[in-house]
């Protein structure tokens, strides 16, 4: 007959071979994830694409699942990026998308995530009518905090009147909303607000109507290679007051556009962008230098803009939520799960900032996730103090 000592030993034998083959039939963890690379907005969207692959070549599984990834185009269109989102969620069952890089798109993204039942993590600031919308985050820092931090290098800089050109969609009424929202308190005037599209080749009668009110500084509300034409124009125009933008400007194809012309740029940034200039007892750099050392070993080089690491942080904070999160994945049951799970991450630390979120409140960033930023001959510099 079999000891009691050797049937323990026998069941917790068992019990091993059990789990082990339960682990390695868990069912695969499905990122739908969408972003422009094509179009005018591919500046982005291909770092960002660079990015989310670093993170999985880093983290290949995530609560002890594989994770699959499915990539969709959206071309930088708005419709084609709702219409992506909806295929990921009905015909590729996954449990939650991240994407994109427009706001238009991420917008038409998380209205179909909030129809759908499915988490969604954006690496783009989202704007949804109708107030809060507790199927998507963003760990995008929202356009408030970052422009406030802008409103303030201006103000310090003794800037009293200042003209905006951006966009003229979602993302340029973001950036003027926040700058007005900052710059009155701050007694600085905003004295023109101009606009143009994304696929537009000149600025020229944009910049003509800016320079004419003679504004001391001038806000551009852009993102990505577009949003060079205003600074080519204003340097064109011979303008010589301060210039500034929005952290959508942080890639390197801006950067070779722009040239000369964007030379004294400043711009808000996640910490990630200066890394190395951080204390050793700020936790945001272990994470960034860790990003850093991903990124190189996955593309062969080291990031030069600060777009692939949101889409590394939008993969952080699911692999920290999906530890949390109960039941098996490709199930309605299981997103809701993941939701709350992302919706109650608290302290989680990444290359842009300190993530701590609320069912109220898609932004999970504060002050720790914002620098100042200043082009110099090409290169992105911590901004000294005025």
């Amino acid at each position: 007959m079999m000891s009691n000592k050797n049937k323990i030993a026998k069941g917790f034998a068992l019990a091993a071979v059990a789990l082990a083959a339960a682990q390695s039939f868990a069912a695969d963890l499905k990122i739908g994830f969408i972003s422009s690379l094509s179009g005018p907005v591919a500046a982005l969207g291909i770092p960002y694409e660079k990015g989310i692959r670093a993170a999985i070549a880093e983290h290949p599984q995530i609560a002890g699942r594989k994770v699959e990834l499915i990539v969709l185009d959206d071309a930088s269109d708005p419709t084609t990026a709702g219409r992506n989102a909806r295929k990921l969620v009905v015909d590729d069952k996954v449990d939650v998308l991240i994407g994109t890089s427009g706001v238009p798109g991420a917008m038409a993204i998380a209205a179909v995530a909030r129809e759908t039942g499915t988490p969604l993590i954006s690496p783009t600031p989202v704007v949804m009518p109708g107030g809060a919308d507790t199927w998507t985050v963003t760990v995008s820092q929202p356009f408030p905090l970052m422009v406030a931090a802008v409103v303030d290098k201006m103000k310090k800089a003794g800037v009293k009147t200042v003209a905006f050109i951006g966009f003229s969609d979602a993302l340029g009424d973001l950036a003027y909303d926040s700058l007005v929202k900052s710059a009155e308190p701050a007694g600085i005037k905003v004295v023109a607000n101009e606009r143009y599209a994304r696929s537009d080749s000149s600025v020229a009668g944009q910049v003509l109507k800016i320079v004419a009110q003679r504004p001391d500084a001038v806000f551009a509300g852009n993102s990505g290679t577009p949003g060079a034409l205003p600074y080519l124009g204003l340097s064109e125009r011979g303008y010589k007051g301060q210039i500034y933008g929005t952290h959508g400007l942080i890639n390197a194809d801006f950067v070779r556009v722009g040239g000369a012309a964007i030379d004294g740029l400043q711009v808000p940034s996640g910490p990630v962008l200066v890394a190395d200039q951080l204390p050793d007892a700020n936790p945001i750099k272990k994470v960034s230098l860790a990003f850093r050392a991903s990124y190189q070993k996955s593309n062969g080089a080291l990031p030069t803009d600060a777009f692939s690491s949101y889409t590394y942080d939008a993969y952080l904070l699911l692999r920290d939520a999906a530890t949390r999160a109960k039941g098996e994945p490709g199930t309605p049951a299981y997103r809701t799960q993941l939701r709350d799970a992302i919706m109650s991450t608290k302290e989680l630390v990444g290359t842009h900032g300190v993530y701590n979120f609320k069912p109220d409140n898609r932004y999970g960033s504060d002050e720790r996730a914002v620098v100042i930023v200043r082009m110099e001959k090409g290169q992105w510099k911590l901004a000294p103090a005025p």
